[in-house]
Order: C-alpha cells, then sequence, then structure tokens
C-alpha cells in the first residue's frame, strides 16, 4: 500500500464496482451476518514476460458463507483442454482468424439471486460507520459468482443466434451459409475462431455493449499455453511456465537429459525409497506437471506414474520427478504442432497395455491417443487398471461430436 501503483489498481478496482451497481450501502438486517472481502494484488505479464499492468481484485470471503441460505448451485463448466486441441488444427487446416478477448470485471456482471450482506471494503469512504454492503450483483470469491457469470454470458450468446455444443457446454457455434464463427469460454477469457471477420467483429462489438471487453487481437496466450502461428501451422507449447517450474525448483542450470525416465531400469512403486519428511514440495512439482501435460504428451505417462504416490512419496520419487525435470531442460520450447497441410478430418485412435506392468498389484498399464488427420488432440495414461473399451468409445464421441459440430 506504499506504492502508488497498488494505491491507483485499488481505486480502479473500486470505481469498477461502484459504476456497475455492485452494491448499495445499507444497515445490516438483525436476522443476517455480513461475509468478509479482502483485496488481492497481482502483476500480470505479457507473452514476453513484461509487466503489463498492477491489478487488484476486491475479493469477497465466500468460504464464510452458509449453503442454502447464501448460496444454492456452485458448478460452472469451462472449456475442455481437449476442445481447444480439436478447434487448433480445424483452424490451422481451414486458415480461420484466431482471436482472443478478456472480459473486464466478468463476475460482476452475473446477476445475484440470494440476498447476501458484504462488510465495507478497505478503501471505501462511508457516512456511517455501521453501514454494510448488501450485494446486487455478483463478486468475485462468492461460491456462486462463476456460475452466474456463465449462465449471463450463455443467454447473451444464445440470443445472438449462437448453439451451445453438445460435447462441450462451453463451446458455441454460429453457422450461417458458408460463414462459420465458434467460442471458446474459459470463466471470463475467450477465444473467437472462424472464417468470417465480419461475424467475429460483430460479436465483439455487443459482448463490449454488454459487459465491456479487453480485445487483445490474434490469440498469443491463453491459460499460460504460448500460440504460435504461421502459413504452416500453429504451435501450442509452454515455454514461459516451463522456465518458471525449472527457476521455483532451482533446475535452471541443470544437466539435461534426453528421457523423462530412465526406461533401462524398474519403474518405482510405493515402497521404493525412503519417505519424505515434508512431501508438500513433491505434491506441489507433480501438480505444476501436471498441467504441461497439455501441451506435452511426451510427459503424460511419466507425471501420470509418479502423481500415484502424492499421498506417501519417497526420495526415489522425487529422484524420478526430478529427471523430469532434466528432460525440460533440454526440451523447454516442445509443444504441439498443427499443421496448415490438409491431411483430412478423420479421426483416428490408438491404443496399447502391457502385461502385469504395476509393480504393486501387478495390473496393467494402458493409454490411447486420439488424431484429427495428422494433428495429435487427446491423449491419456492410465495405471492400476486397463483402459475399458467403453471408456475409449465415449471419448471418440465425444471428439467426433466436437469436429462434426465444427
Amino acid at each position: 500500500m506504499k506504492h502508488d501503483c497498488w494505491r491507483h489498481a485499488i481505486q480502479k478496482e473500486l470505481s469498477a464496482l461502484n459504476e456497475n451497481g455492485t452494491w448499495t450501502l445499507t444497515t445490516l438486517p438483525s436476522t443476517k451476518k455480513a461475509i468478509g472481502c479482502k483485496s488481492v494484488f497481482k502483476i500480470k505479464y505479457k507473452a514476453d514476460g513484461s509487466i503489463e499492468r498492477h491489478k487488484a481484485r476486491l475479493v469477497a470471503k465466500g468460504f464464510t458463507q452458509t449453503e442454502g441460505i447464501d448460496y444454492l448451485e456452485t458448478f460452472s463448466p469451462v472449456i475442455k483442454m481437449t476442445t481447444i486441441r480439436v478447434i487448433l488444427p480445424l483452424a490451422s487446416t481451414n486458415n480461420w482468424y484466431l482471436h482472443q478477448l478478456d472480459v473486464n470485471t466478468a463476475f460482476l456482471h452475473g446477476d445475484l439471486k440470494e440476498v447476501v450482506y458484504m462488510k465495507v471494503p478497505p478503501g471505501l469512504t462511508v457516512s456511517q460507520p455501521n453501514l454494510v454492503c448488501k450485494l446486487e450483483k455478483s463478486l468475485y470469491g462468492l461460491k456462486q459468482a462463476s456460475r452466474q457469470w456463465h449462465a449471463k454470458l450463455t443467454a447473451v450468446l444464445l440470443q445472438s443466434g449462437y448453439t451451445k455444443s453438445l460435447a462441450d457446454h462451453s463451446l458455441f457455434i454460429k453457422h450461417v451459409s458458408s460463414s462459420f464463427t465458434a467460442i471458446l469460454v474459459y470463466v471470463d477469457d475467450l477465444i473467437l475462431t472462424g472464417n468470417n471477420m465480419i461475424e467475429i467483429t460483430e460479436i465483439k462489438k455487443l459482448l463490449d455493449n454488454e459487459f465491456s471487453i479487453k480485445d487483445l487481437g490474434e490469440l498469443k496466450k491463453f491459460l499460460g499455453m504460448e500460440i504460435a502461428q504461421s502459413s504452416k501451422g500453429i504451435l501450442l507449447y509452454q515455454r514461459k511456465y516451463t522456465l518458471d517450474l525449472l527457476e521455483e525448483t532451482g533446475m535452471l542450470a541443470c544437466k539435461p537429459c534426453s528421457t523423462p525416465m530412465e526406461y533401462a531400469g524398474k519403474l518405482v512403486h510405493s515402497k521404493s525409497g525412503t519417505p519424505l519428511a515434508d512431501p508438500s514440495l513433491y505434491r506441489r512439482l507433480i501438480g505444476k506437471m501436471l498441467y504441461l501435460i497439455h501441451t506435452r504428451p511426451d510427459l503424460s505417462f511419466a507425471v501420470g506414474h509418479l502423481s500415484q504416490f502424492v499421498s506417501c512419496p519417497t526420495n526415489d520419487h522425487l529422484d524420478g520427478a526430478k529427471i523430469i525435470l532434466r528432460y525440460l531442460k533440454g526440451s523447454i520450447s516442445v509443444g504441439i504442432f498443427f499443421s496448415s497441410a490438409d491431411s483430412g478430418f478423420n479421426i483416428k485412435g490408438y491404443s496399447d497395455s502391457d502385461w502385469g506392468g504395476c509393480l504393486d498389484t501387478r495390473r496393467s498399464v494402458s493409454g490411447y491417443c486420439f488424431y484429427i488427420g495428422n494433428s495429435l488432440i487427446s491423449w491419456k495414461s492410465k495405471k492400476q487398471q486397463v483402459v475399458s473399451r467403453s471408456s475409449a468409445e465415449a471419448e471418440y464421441r465425444a471428439l467426433a461430436l466436437a469436429a462434426c459440430e465444427a
């Protein structure tokens, strides 16, 4: 709070809340309890790592809400990573436009159905000390905030002629004659793609009038994943995320290795090694690696195997995780490439399994992967059980439906 940049960010946030009519100041009824709030500070970075802006977000302490009184339903869908990897090769082959939007203060646009009272936020001047904020609209931190925002956005898109995909409820499609436009929604981050730039411009104007958006132009970075586009195709990778992971773990100067596992040796099992005194480091490391799998199928088996031991990790499991970090050091910019060359839109699936590969249960280890043309879009490696034929067929049907709709 001693820095002007953060004080300016707080005042900007409070001004946006007041302009949006998020609350009205009133006295607290004797039968109600006001929830608290706090400011959360974050530095937003550009794709090249430079600082874009300082951001302050007023967040309600939703963990103090009472179910059935302050909120009812909370679930809100987001776009599946597989759906993103279905759309990108189609966009690459058909030479579609790819744009990105960010909705300013997205959760504030949701209509709040329940009556919720909140304490006066820091930095807001009031005339009387006993006043509280009666929330008229949704606010960040509330249990139902994400659901209310998604419902509001869905209603606007459906009124604009878009239809919700049956395969993914966060994928919206508008297909009129030869014009095709698709919108992929992940909370307040939107990807717009299609062959009609006029429709893309129109929907941008509509969303800006309804919610106030930030047009980020061509798609370059989404959910920590970087997107590089050229005439040859689209590359999806996580270079900055990988560098941050190596720096956080102190492995930025490590010696790289060529494989993510020591394939010549035996797989580690639950009883190998000495249990770690503090398993939190291993758990955080595996959690970050699991997010890397979205663009690194080469890590799927190794990370999936080590993730089975997060309940009681040992030094052998940590050594296996460090091998993956050394492998990442030698392949920082590796990702998935979706070629623009027309390779057809047939969906192909492959599956395989070993025999008794699990050292703990002697069950088989199996996995599968799916392609659209020559572009890899979905994969999974499963331990402890063989992937059933029905689960693989369900994945195939979901992918086929999403691709056919596009």
